[in-house]
């Protein structure tokens, strides 16, 4: 069974805290429940996604990082 996932955001190559911004920002474009997979390469994302959907309500519901890179499966409060 494969995730169903909304929209696919890829912040690589920015630096914090442009990722939380694009992030956000997108968020706000979505229906609540539907899923968004943040793709970063900022090692500080891994503490700022986390932080941002505890602040936020949203939901963290997988993260990983592979190849240099880091993949959040965020569901949107």
């Amino acid at each position: 069974m494969s995730t169903v996932v909304e929209r696919e955001l890829d912040t690589s190559g920015l630096s914090c805290p442009l990722p939380i911004l694009r992030l956000k920002q997108a968020l706000r474009g979505m229906e609540r429940g539907q899923r968004l997979r943040l793709i970063a390469t900022d090692p500080g994302s891994q503490s700022d996604v986390v932080a941002f959907a505890a602040q936020t309500g949203h939901r963290l519901l997988e993260s990983h990082a592979e190849g240099g890179k880091f993949y959040y499966l965020i569901e949107k409060a």
